[in-house]
């Protein structure tokens, strides 16, 4: 094709499409191709130029052509080696997304053609989103670098797809976010930090298609930078008015981001972006009998190469884009032991010290998935003092506590107190571990007290998929039942689980929808599931639980011995002693207690200066008489709202598989008998 643009040289200092005074300069880096193209693009998809780059430097390849500006539609196309067993896969009929693309025209759609081999290769410009030219928004914002107390993980299309407050043609939208209805909810229940789940353009996983499902989460990008279609059809600026508004209503807006691999998946997958235009530098290789394979330590077929300065770049432009362009203030990154890999996990990495370093980032909320599925990939603990990290062990050995397994009643007091085992080092405090019960990879809380067993059918992968070992119970029927006695002592354990966790030390993290008793009827892997499964029911959910959710939080904010951020250790200074553990019959726990298997209560007495209160934990089907301290102690919080609260003679009983707090009663005069009693 003859182009009528003629290159006017071009600048190699701004990766992807910058536009400048003269039109638009475009730059992509390549160790290996041997010609970089671009093609332009008009309303009719039909392909009006294609330009080679003209200037060469440091493997940056670059054009600026004139004539050009916001809203030119535009991909790229590679030239050089077709060698697949080598990581060769340059083919100048595959249209190539920009990595550095800030918007695209339309989704990913999977097609047998994106994987053909050059030999018979046709055009495949039809099945590709064109790159959108986008100016910048002129006003460059600060992360808003607030302790996150409360983090609650959001699917926007999941969250807001059956919104009754949401107009319908914004449902499934990040735009439907700033629906006052959704900001009010989420501010009624205290979130401070929302996480919204992967917004950057991705593509379904290949066996998606025949089986008629979609990818509902996103963890499997294409274009790092680019917000997907389907969540801001109007354009990026939807993300950025959404994260201004949230900004004045308190909330810190996160994203989980997933540098870690593409959806370009293996070999045979399609050739959408980095695989096209230079595999080797952007992927990690591995030679076998004298052939280049794919290192998959990210279970999709690829990983990025994160020890490479290219795709170091790659990301941390990306990251501060969306922090100064889209206002977004942090980071949950998945698999975030990728980010470290050099190829084994290095936690002193240039990628992970070039994040933390970073003028932007280094002020921004940053949290770290800390594992992936290759050798020696779980790193809990090891990312420093600038990262938070999802805990899984508090997940696991909370449930393990609730469901009756024996010798768990240490566990939890370590995973409450902060699991200082993990975190208590080199400065760290509490907050650096993200306690969470449930997130998206797994049950939801209902479902974790209604099910024993997986039940993933609706996956289409004969209920392989999934975590088989969830320790769920599923109090004596297994899914849905009308037995009102089953569904009282669901509720009742669900309550106990969301007090356990807000009692917690450390920073916290809220499902979706599990302040609402959501259920996803036993599918604990609902990645494919972008249908009623995963869409939160609002019609049907349980309002009386969003109010205790609403409380326990309320409860926490208002005790500083509850979120006082420093590991406890049971010594008194200036005569507060910061945590004293307690047998229900009123003794400290002794060794004994420690290790006898069936300890079913636990007592936590927390002190600081000015602030006192005492938790019981108790997972019995009976009722627990708990003696107390010396002091004048009333209910602040009771998970069970079906009890009867008996304060008398020194001692409170504690209902049935419940969390009870007590605090020092602050009054004057006598009070009620049933709510305080006076000690000593």
């Amino acid at each position: 094709m003859k182009s009528s643009l003629i290159p006017n040289g071009g600048s190699i200092e701004n990766l992807g499409a910058t536009i400048t005074e003269e039109g638009v300069n475009f730059a992509v880096y390549s160790e290996t191709a041997s010609a970089l193209f671009v093609s332009i693009y008009d309303e009719q998809d039909k392909e009006v130029e294609r330009v080679e780059f003209d200037v060469h430097q440091d493997n940056i390849h670059a054009v600026q052509l004139a004539g050009l500006g916001a809203g030119t539609r535009y991909g790229l196309r590679a030239d050089g080696e077709y060698t697949p067993d080598q990581g060769l896969f340059f083919d100048p009929a595959k249209l190539l997304v920009d990595p550095y693309a800030k918007r695209l025209d339309r989704v990913f759609v999977r097609s047998p053609r994106l994987r053909l081999d050059r030999a018979e290769a046709v055009d495949t410009a039809p099945l590709i989103p064109k790159a959108i030219v986008t100016s910048s928004s002129g006003e460059v914002a600060t992360p808003r670098k607030k302790a996150p107390g409360l983090f609650y993980e959001m699917n926007v299309r999941g969250y807001t797809m059956r919104h009754p407050g949401v107009q319908g043609p914004l449902r499934g939208t990040i735009a439907a976010l700033t629906t006052q209805r959704v900001i009010d909810h989420l501010k009624y229940i205290g979130v401070d930090t929302l996480q919204l789940m992967p917004t950057a353009a991705w593509i379904d996983e290949g066996h998606l298609p025949q089986l008629g499902l979609t990818n509902a989460w996103g963890y499997n990008p294409v274009a790092y930078s680019a917000i997907d279609p389907r969540l801001a059809p109007r354009g990026p600026h939807e993300l950025r008015n959404m994260t201004d508004l949230y900004r004045k209503n308190g909330i810190s807006v996160i994203l989980d981001v997933v540098y870690n691999h593409t959806g370009e998946s293996d070999a045979n997958g399609p050739m959408l972006s980095l695989m096209g235009l230079d595999a080797k530098t952007y992927y990690r290789f591995i030679e076998v009998d004298g052939k280049q394979q794919l290192i998959n330590d990210t279970g999709t077929g690829n990983t990025l190469r994160c020890d490479h300065p290219a795709a170091q770049r790659l990301v941390i432009d990306s990251l501060r884009y969306w922090v100064q362009e889209m206002g977004v203030s942090g980071f949950r990154f998945d698999l975030a032991t990728i980010l470290g890999r050099e190829p084994g996990f290095n936690p002193n990495a240039v990628m992970l010290e070039k994040i933390k370093s970073d003028s932007v980032l280094s002020n921004c909320i940053l949290v770290a998935e800390p594992w992936d599925i290759g050798p020696g990939g779980y790193q809990l603990g090891q990312f420093g003092k600038e990262f938070k990290e999802h805990n899984d062990t508090y997940r696991d050995e909370v449930r393990s506590f609730w469901r009756g397994e024996d010798g768990k009643i240490g566990a939890l007091a370590g995973k409450i107190a902060g699991s200082a085992e993990i975190f208590n080092f080199a400065g760290r405090k509490p907050s650096a571990g993200v306690s969470m019960l449930a997130v998206h990879d797994g049950y939801t809380l209902r479902d974790l007290v209604s099910f024993n067993d997986k039940h993933n059918e609706a996956n289409g992968e004969n209920n392989r998929d999934g975590h088989s070992n969830n320790s769920s119970w599923n109090c004596g029927f297994e899914g849905e039942t009308d037995d009102p006695a089953v569904n009282a002592a669901r509720k009742r354990d669900v309550r106990a689980l969301l007090a356990t966790l807000f009692m917690s030390r450390g920073s916290l993290l809220l499902q979706q929808g599990d302040e609402m008793y959501r259920t996803q009827h036993g599918n604990n892997n609902a990645y494919a599931q972008d249908n009623e499964i995963t869409w939160v029911d609002w019609e049907n959910n349980d309002g009386d639980l969003v109010d205790f959710v609403a409380a326990i939080n309320a409860f926490r904010k208002a005790h500083p011995a509850l979120t006082h951020d420093h590991f406890l250790t049971g010594q008194t200074k200036a005569g507060v002693r910061d945590v004293a553990w307690l047998h229900p019959d009123g003794r400290e726990m002794n060794e004994g207690d420690w290790q006898y298997a069936g300890a079913s209560t636990l007592g936590m007495r927390l002190q600081v200066k000015g602030d006192e209160v005492l938790i019981w934990f108790n997972r019995r089907a009976e009722p627990v008489l708990a003696k107390l301290p010396e002091g004048h102690w009333t209910i602040g919080l009771q998970s069970d709202d079906a009890a009867m609260n008996m304060l008398a003679d020194g001692a409170v009983t504690l209902p049935p598989r419940s969390v009870t707090a007590l605090v020092v009663a602050e009054h004057e005069g006598p009070s009620e008998p049933e709510a305080e009693v006076q000690q000593g």
